[in-house]
């Protein structure tokens, strides 16, 4: 009997569109002898979908008409335990079930799919998921965050300094003396939890930090500002695994057409060459494997393997890396734990091709659920049941204890 695995995709998210490419990427390359594949589109507008009209990614150049042709639908878990797709809204006669579910798949990257929301629903709906958990998503999605748990577990990440944007707006000047005697020009500022470098910009001046977080808060309340390397290197390695056993790929080194690697870069910018957009994260200008030496290959591919495991992270993450080439130093400059097209072209090179990974994933989704399940998460007894005082709650009980 084949795994019935949904692939939940699109979402509310600036990286929708991008999620939309890798999902389908990752679809085309699962085994159809093994797996039994339900599309699960999220609209823009929070709408679920599904039907096969949603695997060609030609469709969505018309959304009107592949909303139209596409069934709504919803996710339930049923009285006897099973996780079923239903039709919505619900017909008056006939079946309104469409599915069944074994095991879901998250494709989303950014907000509301990377970030531990989703993970949260399926964990109420008691369904296995390929990736993260919510904790690890969540943990990995705050730039601030992450840095923290990195920091404290004496890895290396780059200084920092972090505000909301009510705080920058009620004290700007206060914030401005803070982030100067901190951290020199130039600086990179960014929101705390998007994701592919959006709403990311650069920073010479006090004019400009200024720009850069009005444009920062746009997309996030929480800012953060940290130096910008200004000979750098940047690096990529992607780890696939557990808790219990990880491994790593070959490095990329990024070519942006700026400083740093901006959205246009990882997927409009060669667009006019080779497919762009279409080919997500595969069409990004990149040199792989990265011509670092094996010294300091070595050295991030330990360093992503650590900050896998500190993190907790399970499936595939892709980690970043920065290289300060005056200091020969690397910093951990953030982990992506749904990566664009999952990281695929980093792991064809070390022997893995794009099948054997989504097999790999689902399998480490299937392994995590068994473990849970030897777990304890409620205790079998009824307190109420031992309460004096009926509906007067602890203040008309005892208050012996």
């Amino acid at each position: 009997m084949k795994t019935r695995v949904a692939v939940i995709f699109g979402g509310v998210s600036v990286e929708h569109e991008v999620s939309v490419i890798s999902a389908l990427q990752a679809i085309q390359n699962m085994d159809e002898s093994k797996y039994e594949i339900t599309p699960v589109y999220i609209a823009k507008d929070r709408v679920w979908y599904t039907g096969d009209n949603l695997l060609d990614i030609e469709n969505y150049k018309d959304l009107k008409k592949l909303f139209q042709e596409a069934q709504k639908m919803s996710m339930q878990r049923t009285t006897d335990g099973r996780v079923i797709i239903n039709k919505e809204p619900r017909p008056r006669f006939g079946k309104a079930e469409i599915a069944e579910i074994d095991v879901a798949f998250p494709v989303i990257h950014g907000t509301f799919g990377e970030d531990g929301v989703l993970q949260g629903y399926l964990e109420l709906l008691n369904l296995p998921y390929v990736g993260c958990d919510v904790m690890s998503s969540g943990s990995g999605m705050d730039k601030v965050q992450m840095k923290r748990i990195y920091r404290d577990a004496g890895l290396p990440v780059l200084d920092f300094v972090t505000f909301y944007s009510t705080q920058w707006n009620e004290e700007t000047s206060v914030w401005l003396e803070r982030i100067e005697s901190s951290i020199p020009y130039p600086v990179i500022v960014k929101p705390a939890n998007l994701g592919s470098s959006v709403g990311i910009s650069k920073a010479a001046d006090r004019e400009e930090l200024e720009e850069a977080i009005d444009l920062a808060q746009r997309f996030a309340q929480k800012i953060v500002v940290e130096p910008m390397v200004q000979n750098m290197t940047e690096v990529n390695c992607s780890v696939v695994g557990d808790t219990e056993h990880v491994e790593s790929s070959v490095c990329e080194q990024v070519l942006g057409t700026d400083e740093f690697l901006s959205y246009e870069d990882k997927y409009a910018g060669s667009s006019s060459k080779n497919g762009g957009a279409s080919k997500g994260m595969e069409s990004t200008n990149r040199i792989i494997p990265a011509e670092i030496g094996d010294k300091m290959t070595a050295e991030v591919k330990r360093l992503a393997e650590e900050s896998f495991r500190t993190l907790g992270a399970s499936g595939v993450s892709r980690i970043d890396f920065i290289i300060d080439n005056d200091q020969e130093k690397v910093y951990i400059n953030e982990i992506n734990t749904i990566p664009g097209s999952l990281s695929f072209y980093l792991w064809e090179p070390a022997g893995k091709s794009y099948r054997q990974l989504t097999d790999q994933l689902i399998q480490l989704a299937l392994k995590r659920e068994r473990e849970r399940g030897r777990l304890m998460y409620s205790i079998d007894s009824n307190l109420f049941s031992l309460q004096q005082g009926g509906s007067k709650g602890s203040k008309g009980g005892s208050s012996k204890r």
